[in-house]
């Protein structure tokens, strides 16, 4: 399950990255250019991380 929603970050990310792209030549397309390359960093990271076990 933590690894499905690694992947639907990574992706909306990626979509928003895109979309920042497009608008870059104003403040505002770099802004959601930074912030959708945060949320592709975000989940990649996300998949490398150990799961938290539990000592119950």
């Amino acid at each position: 399950m933590a690894v499905t929603v690694s992947w639907i970050v990574t992706g909306l990310g990626i979509i928003v990255s895109l979309l920042g792209y497009y608008l870059t030549p104003t403040a505002w397309g770099y802004g959601i250019l930074g912030f959708g390359l945060a949320h592709v960093l975000l989940g990649v990271l996300d998949m490398f991380r150990q799961p938290n076990r539990s000592r119950y």
